[in-house]
């Protein structure tokens, strides 16, 4: 159902892969919420993906990037820009990538190499996109950048190796260019923590069916699914909450802040008889 939270917006969206991704959904509901957008991904997430698909379905051109090339996404700026005939609202991170996670190395056994790309890719690409819109003054006031987290960040988990340095970096690069922006143009900008997701990305970590059936099972309201998250960062692209800036916001169903579940308790109970 339409409420027109986003009418008269437009915004740029990073990361649909087809429509399993967060992204995906989220540009969905943008369009549904009266917004303009523009697609982006890597021109090698385009061939691997179907995101000419979701172009014709919301009437959104594709504006391909690299995101940790400046010089691409200071063409994706331009041409966003350029398309919409002004400054841009909103601003979705949803990319991620660990070569060692899909090579199945151990954190005790990290390619450096691939350690670096993780965190260039996962990371520093946020930095460099929000670096490139300061330097275009890309962003209306009140303008709203999202990037997708996840409680790695914070805690250890079994086979997300590097990837939770890369969100713990995301995180902080989200706090300090919020006070940055926030300053400069009122542009506010947050992480969403999102419970394990049954995404592309998601299921190619190893164990990754044992980190979301041990969340569903902690979790009071169970798994976050992915529609619930693209609600969430519409109401963060909106003007309803303005003044919601440089924070890692829980989209978990109570997973990050229960200690243990019943359900959890009696499997304990049960497997200790």
């Amino acid at each position: 159902m339409s409420n027109n939270l986003l009418a008269g917006k437009v915004g740029i969206i990073s990361g649909a892969l087809n429509d399993k991704s967060i992204a995906w959904k989220v540009a969905q509901k943008a369009h549904e919420q009266g917004a303009r957008i523009v697609l982006t991904n890597a021109p090698l997430a385009m061939r691997m993906g179907e995101i000419k698909t979701l172009a014709a379905e919301i009437d959104a051109p594709i504006i391909p990037a690299d995101a940790t090339s400046v010089e691409e996404l200071d063409k994706l700026f331009t041409e966003a820009q350029g398309h919409f005939g002004g400054k841009i609202d909103f601003l979705l991170h949803s990319i991620g990538m660990s070569a060692n996670i899909r090579k199945g190395k151990s954190y005790g056994d990290l390619d450096y190499k691939f350690f670096q790309q993780t965190l260039d890719v996962s990371a520093l690409s946020l930095h460099k996109m929000l670096a490139v819109a300061e330097k275009q003054d890309a962003f209306n006031e009140w303008g709203s950048v999202v990037a997708l987290s996840y409680i790695a960040a914070q805690r250890a988990f079994l086979d997300y190796t590097d990837m939770a340095q890369a969100k713990a970096v995301l995180e902080s690069i989200a706090r300090s260019y919020g006070q940055r922006l926030g300053h400069q143009r009122k542009v506010r900008v947050n992480t969403v923590s999102q419970s394990p997701t049954k995404t592309t990305a998601g299921t190619g970590i190893a164990g990754f069916n044992a980190f979301y059936e041990y969340a569903q099972k902690m979790s009071p309201l169970g798994n976050a699914p992915a529609e619930s998250c693209a609600d969430y960062c519409i109401s963060l692209f909106s003007d309803l909450t303005r003044y919601v800036t440089m924070q890692n916001l829980m989209h978990d169903g109570g997973f990050s802040t229960t200690g243990i579940s019943q359900e959890m308790a009696d499997l304990m109970e049960k497997a200790g008889e």
